[in-house]
């Protein structure tokens, strides 16, 4: 399944909050062969912070064009296409907090992870399963039961408020039917964040949609993800893109790799001398 073609225009998002690894490697790679010549954009995720440096941006397309990843539109491109990058966004995505505001959507949630994890009817998930949130489900008992309407959010958190119970079902260009249930598998999630900034959810959503990507390749720990984004799909009107999520790639203790494990960034291997093709070979990526 991962080395299908299926022609539609993907996009490669790196965050740049460390150097990419393998993962990021084969993901992208991924992305790549099945965008075929559909092309790619690239948007660089940097809403998160100080975390978030120019170096890491920088590496990060060295890297891409070093395994041979090409891009049609975005930073280092040339010609007329604008980068995306998401800290230059912000006005777009403040006109899709205002549309999920007037539908009622949304609403101001000043409650900390702390808060929702202390909260009784808080399920754990302790599984590995990446179809399953590693985050307490928000509790229904923790939703105001009405709320001033606000021009702007104001410097408060703002979450989507899920349909209890709806089962949301896609079917994943790599891993199948995919079914999870909305208050079970995750509940009401945040889409503008304390520090007055979009989130994760509600600013990939809005940019897939601005950009018509047609397939979004990324790793399978987002599975829950795309549940939630769906419903902000739908919500907006918007018909969603196709989505694919490629297996994880796994040190040799089995965790799954983060920008910290050492030895295992493509700039390490690049320097231990390894070749783009050996670095994608080994993981098993089709080449493009």
């Amino acid at each position: 399944m991962v080395a299908d073609v299926t022609g539609r225009r993907g996009r490669l998002a790196p965050t740049p909050t460390g150097y990419l690894h393998v993962g990021h490697a084969r993901t992208f790679a991924v992305a790549a062969h099945r965008a075929g010549q559909a092309g790619l954009a690239l948007r660089i995720e940097d809403l998160d912070g100080p975390r978030c440096r120019p170096e890491f941006t920088a590496a990060a397309i060295e890297d891409l064009r070093w395994l041979g990843l090409d891009w049609t539109e975005g930073p280092d491109c040339g010609g007329p296409h604008a980068p995306y990058v998401q800290s230059e966004r912000a006005t777009w995505y403040l006109e899709i907090w205002r549309r999920l505001a007037a539908a009622g959507a949304i609403y101001p949630s000043p409650h900390s992870r702390r808060d929702v994890e202390q909260a009784a009817s808080a399920p754990h998930d302790e599984t590995c399963d990446p179809r399953r949130s590693a985050e307490s489900v928000f509790p229904p008992a923790l939703r105001p039961c009405q709320w001033d309407r606000a021009a702007a959010p104001g410097g408060t958190p703002w979450r989507f408020r899920v349909p209890d119970g709806r089962v949301i079902e896609f079917h994943d260009g790599i891993c199948g039917p995919i079914r999870l249930t909305a208050g079970v598998d995750f509940g009401d999630f945040v889409v503008w964040r304390r520090d007055d900034l979009a989130a994760y959810e509600l600013a990939v959503v809005a940019d897939d949609h601005a950009m018509q990507i047609e397939e979004v390749v990324r790793g399978a720990d987002l599975l829950v993800s795309t549940a939630r984004q769906l419903l902000l799909y739908e919500a907006l009107g918007w018909q969603p893109p196709c989505f694919a999520h490629a297996p994880l790639v796994c040190d040799a203790s089995g965790r799954r790799l983060a920008k910290r494990t050492g030895g295992l960034a493509i700039r390490d291997l690049r320097a231990a001398g390894w070749s783009a093709a050996a670095v994608l070979e080994r993981h098993g990526v089709p080449r493009h």
